[in-house]
């Protein structure tokens, strides 16, 4: 891999996370620790949760990759050091992780069986931190499709090992996992099912759509002002909006209500993501269309291909970066609102978080907000993985 760069390598913003992380770690509570789970917790600091840990391995891998993270606004421009940044960032965010399990179990093993120990604000921040500078290294390389996975094997892998490992099962969070385990199975099932029926009716739909709105500019003036004033609703109230006329279509036809189609449900759900998902998969498949160079059409033509040959030898394949990144836009909304349409009883990741809220249990409200986070980044990452195999090829 060719050198990003061979000169000192100042930066202002990893300057910025890291003056950030560091005044966060000594003025904020890294964990918590309560009596049970309904009641707040007392803020631990960093140091103090050092002392008290069951164990020092995770604060000695703690200070390794931190100093290294210190120093990162200083580092060389070069590919080497910008890996050892990802390299030290997916450390440190395994470490602090690490480190919140390790004080869990060591309180676990004197306080009462229902004492909770939840992380806290500088813990959260300390990982945003290492991830957005490991982010900002990857950005630096300007990674293709093969590095960008190793890259996110390089940051997320160490934190999952210590996950499967077991080292954070004392925190609350990872309580909460285990008492809804079989219910977050299922939750994580269904919220990938909205997800895909959303996503399939746009696609098909917005695609043509597309296409007919380039072709003809008159539908244009018409369909963008009508897609336009659906992203303005709120989603919950489209989702309201939608169970009075589909409870009416279903009591009017009985067998839609045999196929799963009322008020409430995932009926109203799928078809309000459907609308909120047309208008990038539309704009971006016109936008694509229109960067498409005239003179490269017209030598088509002049080659003696028809019009239908034009559209899906040159058109479409030139069309498709622009195109897939309306769908990642439209796929990383559609995982976010779904977990809004648990509240008219679509299920899902956000009936998890929901039950949190009424239960006035926070870690609960986590269990359910993490994983639509997570899903949300993989899902982004993969679009642009294929987006970037797209351009190549198209290149």
């Amino acid at each position: 891999m060719s050198p990003v760069g061979a000169t000192p390598g100042w930066s202002h913003v990893r300057a910025m996370l890291v003056v950030v992380a560091c005044l966060v770690a000594a003025t904020l509570g890294f964990v918590s620790y309560a009596p049970n789970r309904l009641l707040s917790g007392a803020a631990i600091g960093v140091v103090p949760a050092m002392r008290l840990a069951a164990s020092p391995g995770p604060a000695a891998v703690f200070g390794v990759t931190g100093l290294v993270l210190l120093a990162s606004p200083f580092l060389p421009r070069r590919a080497a050091w910008e890996w050892a940044v990802i390299l030290a960032a997916g450390g440190c965010a395994a470490a602090v992780l690490w480190l919140a399990g390790s004080y869990a179990e060591g309180m676990a093993a004197e306080g009462p069986a229902v004492a909770r120990t939840s992380l806290g604000a500088a813990c959260w921040v300390l990982l945003a931190c290492t991830l957005l500078l490991a982010g900002d290294a990857a950005a630096r390389l300007r990674l293709g499709p093969a590095g960008t996975l190793l890259a996110a094997a390089a940051i997320a892998g160490p934190a999952t090992a210590v996950i499967a490992a077991g080292a954070v099962d004392q925190l609350s969070l990872a309580k909460e996992y285990a008492n809804q385990r079989d219910i977050f199975f299922d939750a994580v099932v269904r919220h990938g099912e909205i997800v895909v029926a959303a996503l399939l009716p746009t696609v098909l739909a917005g695609i043509p759509l597309g296409v007919a709105t380039h072709r003809r500019r008159a539908l244009r003036s018409v369909l963008f002002p009508v897609l336009n004033i659906i992203q303005t609703i709120p989603s919950i109230a489209l989702f309201g909006l939608l169970m009075a006329p589909l409870s009416g279509l279903a009591d009017a036809l009985p067998w839609l209500a045999g196929l799963g189609i009322s008020g409430i449900g995932m009926a109203p759900a799928v078809v309000a993501l459907v609308l909120y998902s047309l208008l990038p998969v539309v704009r971006n498949t016109v936008a694509g269309l229109a960067g498409v160079p005239a003179p490269v059409r017209e030598a088509a033509l002049g080659m003696g291909m028809t019009p239908g040959q034009v559209f899906w030898r040159i058109d479409a394949p030139l069309a498709l970066p622009v195109l897939l990144s309306g769908v990642r836009i439209t796929a990383v909304q559609a995982v976010g609102l779904a977990a809004v349409a648990a509240l008219i009883g679509a299920g899902g990741l956000g009936a998890i978080m929901f039950r949190g809220l009424f239960a006035n249990a926070l870690d609960l409200v986590l269990l359910g907000a993490i994983p639509v986070i997570l899903l949300a980044v993989l899902v982004d990452l993969l679009m642009r993985l294929l987006i970037a195999l797209t351009t190549r090829r198209g290149a």
